[in-house]
């Protein structure tokens, strides 16, 4: 699976540009992990005033750093 079918596949009932609680909701982690891997950098996003909003794609290339045998060359 290429990084573009994961991404039209994966988490396809949720808004191309998730918040912080959809992000938690899809990872399974509590919104202090969360908070933990955006500040760290861990998984790119974008601050806009005091919210977090996190493109999906980025999610779903954190996703793959995990899992990269779904990934085919």
């Amino acid at each position: 699976m290429t990084h573009r079918e994961a991404y039209r596949v994966m988490l396809q009932g949720y808004p191309d540009v998730l918040n912080i609680e959809q992000m938690c909701e899809i990872l399974k982690i509590s919104t202090k992990t969360g908070y933990r891997l955006l500040k760290d950098g861990q998984i790119q996003n974008l601050k806009i005033g005091r919210s977090y909003r996190i493109p999906k794609a980025h999610l779903v290339a954190y996703l793959m750093k995990f899992a990269p045998s779904i990934v085919q060359a």
